[in-house]
């Protein structure tokens, strides 16, 4: 499978369906159609529906659900979200290497083309204080999340969120063409935030970011469309 071309994801982290489609309103006559992401807390409050509508809008979406559990449930839960218009789905890692090989033949159960579906290593909000002390997994972060990653390749994932920090040894350890999605991405004069491990969006594509995940940062924004063409204008260059 060739690279994949780079994306600038916008999370729709809003409470509602109103408040997700008054945002994507906002894009309205620009031009742009974002690459948008799914998370709990607008699925859980509007379910499977707001998926559909928001494809109406021929926008990709990234459904991020983390799915972790026993294997069987796993699958079915994958099983269930094949059924949506959808273009990557994940899973978390820490569900270990059966549960991931079930999900992703829970996934693929749909038949036709099958969306991309990708692990969860190490949130991005956990730095290695909390890594080691807090979780007992005990040595580097970058060493957690490479293990993970040879782990979901194994299971026959497409690819895992990361820190873009973690990028570009994920693709040493586990192929170019394996994906690397990451969150935590934000120019300097952005707000931090719960983010531990962040970078600028040049920085995450010079380290092997394929597509980079940003939220407040424009969600937020005085003019979300500019903020968001700052961000892809930086990020999505040719390779």
């Amino acid at each position: 499978m060739p690279r994949i071309p780079r994306e600038v994801i916008i999370p729709l982290d809003f409470p509602d369906k109103a408040g997700a489609l008054r945002f994507l309103d906002r894009f309205a006559g620009s031009g742009e159609r974002p690459y948008v992401k799914i998370g709990m807390e607008l699925f859980y409050a509007e379910g499977p529906s707001i998926v559909s509508e928001i494809a109406t809008r021929d926008l990709k979406i990234f459904l991020d659900l983390k799915v972790c559990d026993i294997p069987n449930t796993a699958k079915g839960a994958m099983a269930s979200l094949s059924r949506l218009p959808i273009d990557i789905v994940n899973c978390h890692t820490l569900g270990g290497l059966e549960m991931m090989r079930w999900a992703r033949e829970g996934l693929e159960s749909g038949g036709g083309k099958r969306p991309l579906l990708i692990g969860v290593t190490i949130l991005t909000s956990i730095d290695g204080a909390r890594l080691n002390e807090e979780l007992g997994i005990y040595g580097s972060i970058n060493g957690a999340v490479i293990r993970l990653a040879r782990l979901a390749k194994e299971a026959g994932l497409d690819g895992v969120v990361c820190a873009p920090g973690e990028a570009g040894y994920i693709h040493q350890a586990c192929g170019e063409e394996f994906v690397t999605v990451t969150p935590g991405v934000r120019f300097p004069d952005a707000e931090k935030g719960d983010q531990a491990r962040s970078v600028g969006p040049d920085d995450a594509r010079r380290l092997g970011s394929d597509m980079i995940v940003v939220g407040r940062p424009i969600t937020r924004a005085a003019d979300p469309v500019e903020a968001y063409r700052r961000y892809r204008g930086a990020f999505v260059q040719t390779r």
